[in-house]
């Protein structure tokens, strides 16, 4: 009973400081000049954080088992996995300017978590036979924290393409602008106007300049965390093929998790691989990221929704009225 009450309690107070959270970073997004805003957003990510660690060890010690055997517990986990990557994310990257992806990745979860799914799943329940192993923490804990650590790269080479196609298209109408002028308007007076644009030439160069950075850390952050998820990928499909054989007999059954687990796998270590050629570095290491982005969901929400396989007592339900 009082296990239960900390429950509650805990998971009610996760969700009103996280959606306080969201308030302040969408405010912090739209008004740059308040910096107060932004510490106390960073503060109350910590805050979450905590509540969160609470929330799985009272019912972890409640149920007598790890936390993750439905996925109100895996999207709480997931949720507490993106918090990691975002503080220290911010204590390696002092600019903090990859915090613009990494807090609302744990903000969105974990508001998710809490009142998207049906209320039947916030409860505990006993676990399925297939589910009584010391291998549930291992196994499911490492394809999450590779999911939340692959998932944050991959957005972050989002973000590089982002930016990288902004800064081409803006250099393509810039050009173009260049050449109407010189045609319609002579000669003198574009040379006017090209003498006006060197006067501003140190303010450009210091954008150029900015953006160039935010793109080599997004591209460099992308890479080591994704090789970070990468790692945990392949300790998670490992450690379920021997829980496998153990439940079911077999190493691998081609079950749509598990196959949707391995194309994953293979996309990102195609993503690896043209990381080691210089010449696919860049935007084409970031398509591929991207692409992963979208198969990382296939695999974790869309075999759930299905409902279908070795793997269907994690399907869920959202609310409804």
């Amino acid at each position: 009973m009082i296990f239960a009450t900390l429950e509650h309690i805990l998971t009610h107070l996760s969700f009103s400081i996280i959606s306080i959270v969201i308030t302040i970073h969408l405010i912090s997004l739209l008004v740059h000049e308040i910096i107060g805003l932004r510490d106390s957003s960073e503060k109350g990510i910590i805050v979450t954080f905590l509540t969160i660690t609470g929330l799985l060890v009272t019912r972890w010690i409640s149920s007598k088992h790890f936390p993750l055997s439905n996925l109100y517990e895996s999207f709480i986990f997931l949720s507490w996995s993106f918090s990691i990557i975002h503080m220290i994310s911010k204590i390696w990257n002092h600019k903090n300017d990859l915090s613009a992806i990494t807090a609302p990745s744990a903000i969105f979860t974990q508001g998710f978590a809490t009142s998207g799914l049906s209320s039947e799943m916030h409860q505990s329940a006993i676990l399925v036979p297939a589910l009584q192993s010391q291998w549930l923490m291992m196994h499911v804990s490492m394809m999450l924290l590779s999911y939340a650590s692959l998932l944050c790269g991959s957005l972050f080479s989002v973000a590089f393409l982002v930016i990288t196609f902004r800064k081409n298209i803006d250099f393509f109408f810039k050009s173009k602008n260049w050449i109407i002028k010189s045609f319609f308007f002579g000669k003198i007076k574009y040379l006017n106007e090209k003498r006006s644009v060197f006067k501003h030439t140190s303010f450009l160069s210091f954008r150029n300049y900015y953006k160039y950075q935010l793109t080599q850390r997004l591209d460099y952050w992308s890479y080591r965390v994704i090789s970070l998820g990468f790692t945990f990928l392949t300790i998670g499909i490992l450690s379920g093929a021997v829980w496998a054989n153990e439940a079911w007999g077999s190493y691998w059954n081609w079950d749509p998790k598990e196959t949707w687990a391995f194309i994953t796998w293979t996309i990102f270590a195609i993503y690896l691989h043209t990381r080691t050629n210089q010449s696919l570095q860049g935007t084409n290491s970031a398509l591929v990221a991207s692409i992963g982005f979208i198969i990382i969901w296939i695999c974790y929400l869309g075999i759930n929704l299905l409902g279908i396989g070795l793997h269907s007592y994690g399907s869920f339900t959202l609310i409804s009225n």
